[in-house]
């Protein structure tokens, strides 16, 4: 499975510098110069980092072979994706990766049924968005009190809602 890592957004400069938009926690590592990082679509790259920056809170890269304004410009909007099995597993077992918590059942502390996790929003808190049949998504806040049980060996979750959240 594909993680996606950064957007590449507009160039900076006119020496093939552009701006990534950061959708990993760990940008150190993922951007560090001479990885080679493969990109959706896929006959983007792979792009080698040949250096990163940070300009006014947003990162800067430049890759190995893109040189000017127009080369950047072809990039905009390509995604930077890494392979989920390069992901170290966190060492909390209360914390985990967003893909390791999509595709996850999720029941009730009864057992009822409620659907699955098809996304992990990040505003200020984790939100849980669980696709149930025949209704409307549920946004569920990922905190201990409501999510007290993650099972990935048996790939469900376990959520106690208050009154009205489902």
């Amino acid at each position: 499975m594909q993680l996606v890592v950064g957007r590449i957004g507009r160039p900076h400069g006119v020496r093939g510098d552009v701006t990534v938009e950061v959708r990993t926690d760990d940008p150190e590592l993922r951007f560090a110069p001479g990885t080679a990082i493969a990109t959706d679509p896929a006959d983007q790259g792979p792009l080698v980092i040949a250096g990163r920056r940070w300009h006014k809170g947003m990162l800067l890269v430049t890759f190995e072979g893109v040189h000017d304004r127009d080369a950047a410009e072809e990039l905009r909007g390509t995604m930077l994706v890494i392979d989920s099995a390069d992901v170290t597993p966190p060492d909390d077992p209360d914390e985990f990766h967003d893909h390791q918590l999509i595709g996850l059942a999720v029941q009730t502390v009864a057992g009822e049924p409620v659907g699955e996790v098809e996304d992990v929003l990040h505003h200020g808190q984790d939100l849980l968005v669980v696709r149930r049949k025949g209704q409307d998504d549920a946004l569920i806040p990922f905190v201990k009190a409501l999510v007290p049980e993650v099972d990935l060996e048996a790939g469900r979750l376990v959520v106690d809602p208050p009154e009205g959240l489902l």
